[in-house]
């Protein structure tokens, strides 16, 4: 442990932390684009300079780490300043578009810019053209509001392991995008959304999320029904609606990681192919029917064939689409309720199954 002093307080934090998280374990908010706790540290963005004493440059908090007897202060009239022309410099080339910004209310750059007081930016010049990427269903790009954090590739390359875009050109023409600045696609992008999700700007949005305020949305957190894993997430919920899904940081299992199917697939809850009542075969055909009447038939036929063949004549077949506590559910549910004490194994002969019982979330009408 070292002692430090930041803007007058006296604390003791672990040494070789950087200043940045020094100070966040102590309430105080030094001011990032590029830092991320998951991701390696380039401090590219300058935004969290710091002055210490003793040193003749402001330093990058994100880089810097903590010595003894150091002592810093993250808002002092030079810092200030460095923070106000950064953003101004960044403001001369973004969209002023904040009134209908998607991002409204979630941007990294908005919030930045009230605190430090910064409304327009004093310079004049050439402001940046790039068309939107919005060919996919998934993911909107629109580069004109990229303020080169690098974020985005960062998290593709390092914790996804795909490095679907990256930094291509040089001075003004610098931007991030994919191989051959194609648009978005299966071809280079798996759809994890983790650039999404740490993007500071309006750069990348959920195309599910579009056309809704963050603020009119009530998150519920819940648990991912596609696999077992385990993953949590914020379901997005406006006017009783489920819109999509936004990932929990303090998920246990994922934290802000999840998959294509954990982040966009939630639209099968509106399905019209969804089996919303249950169903039961007259003559051949399937027709609606209340839970009562279906659950009493079940049973009724779990009765039956057990009376007749033994419990070895029942199975039941699960799916990789539910999530681990269903599954155990299920084999429980087959071991201390339908199968005799004596079970210990499937029968050899697939003929003397006589029923099979398919668990599947969420459940879709079968069409052959």
């Amino acid at each position: 442990m070292v002692h430090i002093n930041i803007d007058g307080q006296s604390v003791l934090v672990p040494q070789g932390v950087s200043i940045l998280e020094a100070a966040k374990s102590v309430g105080i908010d030094i001011p990032n684009f590029c830092y991320d706790k998951d991701l390696r540290v380039v401090g590219a963005c300058r935004m969290c300079v710091v002055e210490i004493e003793g040193h003749r440059n402001l330093v990058t908090a994100c880089t810097t780490t903590v010595t003894e007897g150091m002592k810093i202060q993250t808002e002092s009239e030079q810092v200030t300043e460095a923070r106000k022309t950064l953003l101004d410099l960044l403001l001369a080339n973004h969209p002023q578009d904040c009134m209908t910004c998607e991002k409204t209310g979630d941007c990294r750059l908005q919030d930045y810019c009230y605190r430090y007081g910064v409304k327009a930016s004093s310079f004049q010049g050439e402001r940046k053209q790039f068309e939107i990427d919005s060919n996919n269903h998934l993911i909107e790009r629109d580069q004109n509001k990229c303020i080169l954090c690098g974020k985005c590739v960062r998290v593709c390359r390092e914790v996804q392991v795909t490095s679907a875009v990256d930094f291509v050109g040089r001075g003004f023409d610098t931007k991030v995008t994919t191989p051959l600045d194609s648009p978005l696609s299966m071809d280079c992008c798996r759809f994890c959304g983790q650039c999404v999700s740490i993007c500071p700007t309006g750069a990348l949005i959920n195309k599910q999320l579009k056309g809704i305020r963050p603020w009119e949305v009530n998150k519920v957190r819940t648990t991912c029904p596609f696999c077992g894993t385990g993953c949590n997430f914020d379901l997005n919920v406006n006017d009783g609606k489920i819109l999509g899904v936004t990932p929990n940081p303090e998920a246990p299992v994922n934290g802000r990681s999840l998959c294509v199917k954990g982040r966009f697939h939630t639209d099968l809850i509106y399905s019209p192919d969804r089996i919303t009542k249950p169903l039961i075969k007259r003559n051949g055909a399937f027709v609606e029917a209340g839970w009562d009447e279906a659950l009493n038939l079940i049973s009724a036929k779990f009765i039956e064939i057990k009376t007749r063949d033994g419990g070895d004549a029942i199975a039941a077949l699960s799916s990789a689409r539910c999530t681990n506590e269903d599954n155990w559910v299920m084999q429980k549910f087959m071991r201390a309720v339908m199968l005799p004490p004596s079970f210990t194994r499937l029968p050899k002969k697939p003929e003397s199954i006589t029923l099979w019982v398919l668990l599947s979330i969420p459940p879709v009408r079968l069409t052959s």
